[in-house]
């Protein structure tokens, strides 16, 4: 009995984790680890560069945004997405680039809005403004760049 509870969890770890997938649950479960890699280097990137480097919240989180919509699109182009949209890497980027770009904007106006309007801390308003990137940048991308067929 455990024998077979083991093969179980074994084929869907190997589902979950390693085989290539069209589906778009695997897909989400997958990207919400990239979203959580590129959140740290975004994150801490926004932390080091506001409060050791005295500079201002909004421009060291564009910078940061940035550095974490590279993480992100290296580890979705490795794990995350099989099925590609376009052959031409560049193009591929660059659309990825704009997608996060109306991200980063979002994102912007997301932490401004939390911080100034409604008085959080900076890095809570972070934390609840990459909750809503997440979603906008996995759709957005699965529908654009990483379609099937």
């Amino acid at each position: 009995m455990i024998i077979k509870y083991k093969s179980v969890i074994k084929n869907l770890a190997r589902k979950l984790l390693k085989h290539p997938t069209g589906s778009t649950r695997i897909q989400f479960f997958r990207y919400v680890f990239v979203g959580g890699a590129a959140f740290i280097v975004d994150f801490l990137s926004l932390f080091v560069l506001t409060d050791y480097f005295g500079i201002y919240y909004i421009l060291s989180a564009a910078f940061a945004f940035i550095l974490g919509l590279i993480t992100n699109y290296l580890l979705s182009i490795r794990w995350v997405f099989n099925q590609r949209s376009f052959d031409n890497k560049t193009i591929e980027f660059s659309l990825f680039a704009v997608i996060g770009m109306i991200g980063l904007g979002l994102n912007e106006i997301f932490i401004w809005f939390f911080t100034s309007e409604l008085g959080f801390y900076y890095m809570i308003s972070k934390i609840i403004t990459a909750v809503i990137i997440l979603f906008w940048n996995f759709f957005a991308r699965k529908i654009t760049l990483f379609r099937a067929g």
